[in-house]
């Protein structure tokens, strides 16, 4: 997987969603493309081409790379996929925290507790002989 570079401009789960919705083609005239030499195992074949891609998603800030290819066009289309995948996990809307109630006997001990060490701390005080 290419790496996930976020500028964190706030975007929320809506705007991930349409990114989402994008065509390839409009999602690729938003990003900035770099190609560069491959490194790693291939030998000449690797060695010899820029088919490297990196595409930088100029919205929202995330980059991605793709290298496994020896041809430019299909590393540009995995970079695009793995943009989508990135969108795509990004657009889920967040779960609906339900909020759970104190029950009625542990709201009682706790203020009886809280009365009960009132009192202690009470009598520990000093005594006015007057």
């Amino acid at each position: 997987m290419g790496s996930g570079k976020d500028s964190g401009k706030g975007a929320d789960w809506r705007t991930y969603a349409r990114y989402a919705a994008l065509t390839d083609e409009e999602l690729a005239r938003q990003c900035e493309v770099q190609v560069f030499r491959a490194k790693g195992p291939g030998g000449q074949g690797v060695n010899t081409t820029d088919s490297a891609v990196r595409m930088v998603h100029v919205p929202t800030g995330i980059a991605v790379t793709s290298r496994e290819s020896r041809s430019q066009h299909q590393n540009r289309r995995t970079c695009l996929e793995k943009l989508k995948r990135i969108f795509e996990r990004r657009a889920k809307p967040p779960k609906h925290r339900i909020k759970t109630k104190v029950p009625r006997a542990v709201r009682e001990r706790r203020l009886s507790d809280k009365r009960h060490r009132s009192e202690r701390k009470r009598l520990r005080r000093n005594v006015s002989w007057e």
